[in-house]
């Protein structure tokens, strides 16, 4: 879910398909920089429910889902 949720996001800010984008995608290669980022987190945190403070540096899709994944844990656990 965390993965559909941040490839669809991606996707309607490149306009592009969201079968495009992988777990291996990197965001540096789709366009995307810090700024842009930041901004997609927001949405996220909007579309799931919780604050997700970004405390490490993530290259990838794969990696952001992973960070957000862990971070859910623990505020649930």
């Amino acid at each position: 879910m965390i993965f559909e949720s941040i490839a669809a996001l991606i996707a309607d800010r490149l306009e592009c398909d969201p079968a495009d984008i992988t777990m291996d995608s990197k965001f540096h290669d789709l366009g995307i920089d810090s700024l842009d980022t930041v901004e997609l987190l927001m949405q996220l945190e909007d579309e799931i429910g919780m604050e997700v403070e970004l405390d490490q540096k993530v290259e990838t899709v794969g990696e952001l889902v992973a960070f957000i994944e862990t971070k859910k844990a623990e505020q649930e656990g």
